[in-house]
């Protein structure tokens, strides 16, 4: 799950890392108030949204007025902000962050992730601040610098001072940055963030350090315990068939193929959209519907498929253990019915009453096309698929 950068600096700030002040706008008088009560004659007026490359897009500006702060969110509220992130389609504007201006002395790259690799956390740096770093790996993958963590031990001086030395950090802001440090891994750690990216960390004119701009990813498997952050999700910023399918506990990625897939279990479902690959075909989406479905959520699950424009054929794989295929052929029978199917769909069942989910399906009078194993299943849908665009 992300969140916005405005939520993202108040989470930073719980935790005793610096930014600068600001304050959220959902108008441009609202923006104008936040300006005034800043202070100064010096503002930055952010779009949020969940996306990187802002700036680029025309998504964050500078303001030496309180009129231009009113102008500039009037611009950029209801707008549509396109970035590298973004894809050509883009987001919607619908707030922004008004914050005060900042004497920037030097820019650096500071995050954390998980190395899934070691099973430690990893501090990422760099002295390339402000730039992508995904360029900055491509371009100058020796200015990265990676501090791991066992997070049995937690952070320790020495893995601060190592990053102090390869950001080349003045020393009178060395106590600072292990301040920074502490803080950025408190907040980390505290909340199940798989990711924290400070770009850029900024010294200032003045040798304080202060967070720039903040990103926060959380782990979602870990929202149950953390009320706090999940208040702070952001619907709008979301795919709307992954949000509906998070409603009925369906495991669901939008792709940009025309062939939808429902599965149960991951590893299957990976499977499925390989084989489809490999006989040609682009799969639309990762379900997976999950071992313990019922006849209401295999309906939703199909449905959620069929709301895709793009789906242009569905492919049901489903290995039955836990979950009965007499149960999956009855949703998908229920929602063929209930939405007029007019794909081709081709269906694989194995397990558990699977002769008699063959049976009701083939007696059901519905268009849908058996499957003897997943190569056939795959065959058979991509050429389906073919068929229908070239008739």
């Amino acid at each position: 799950m992300n969140i916005h950068e405005y939520q993202a600096k108040a989470v930073l700030q719980k935790y005793g890392v610096a930014v600068p002040k600001g304050g959220v706008a959902y108008t441009p008088a609202e923006a104008e108030s936040v300006a005034q009560s800043l202070g100064g004659d010096l503002w930055v007026v952010k779009a949020q949204i969940h996306a990187g490359g802002r700036g680029k897009g025309g998504g964050v500006k500078l303001a030496k007025s309180l009129d231009e702060v009113k102008e500039l969110a009037h611009d950029m509220i209801g707008m549509t902000l396109v970035t590298h992130q973004t894809g050509p389609e883009g987001k919607e504007v619908k707030r922004v962050y008004i914050e005060e201006g900042s004497a920037i002395d030097k820019e650096l790259y500071l995050s954390m992730v998980i190395d899934r690799a070691t099973s430690q956390v990893t501090f990422m740096a760099s002295t390339e601040g402000g730039m992508d770093i995904e360029e900055v790996a491509a371009e100058t993958p020796e200015k990265i610098i990676m501090v791991s963590i066992d997070p049995a031990g937690g952070i320790q001086p020495h893995h601060i001072r190592q990053l102090a030395f390869g950001l080349e950090m003045p020393k009178a802001v060395h106590g600072d940055f292990h301040h920074f440090c502490m803080g950025i891994y408190d907040a980390f750690i505290s909340t199940d963030a798989s990711q924290v990216e400070i770009n850029p960390l900024v010294i200032t004119k003045q040798e304080k350090l202060i967070a720039l701009d903040a990103k926060f990813n959380f782990d979602e498997n870990a929202l149950f315990r953390q009320p706090e952050v999940a208040e702070m999700r952001d619907p709008d910023e979301e795919d709307p068939l992954e949000l509906k399918a998070g409603q009925f506990g369906l495991a669901y990625i939008k792709m940009d193929g025309n062939i939808g897939c429902m599965v149960n279990g991951a590893g299957l479902a990976m499977a499925t959209m390989d084989i489809i690959k490999l006989h040609g075909g682009e799969p639309a989406n990762f379900l997976d519907v999950g071992g313990g479905a019922n006849k209401e959520k295999v309906t939703e699950a199909f449905k959620l498929i069929m709301s895709d424009p793009n789906v242009e054929g569905i492919l049901v794989n489903i290995f039955g253990g836990i979950m009965r295929c007499d149960i999956i052929a009855e949703g998908i029978i229920a929602a063929a019915r209930e939405i007029s199917l007019n794909v081709p769909l081709v269906v694989r069942l194995e397990g558990t009453n699977v002769e008699l989910g063959k049976k009701m399906m083939a007696s059901s009078g519905l268009a849908i096309t058996p499957a003897d194993n997943l190569e056939d299943a795959a065959h058979k849908i991509v050429g389906a698929v073919k068929n229908a665009a070239a008739a």
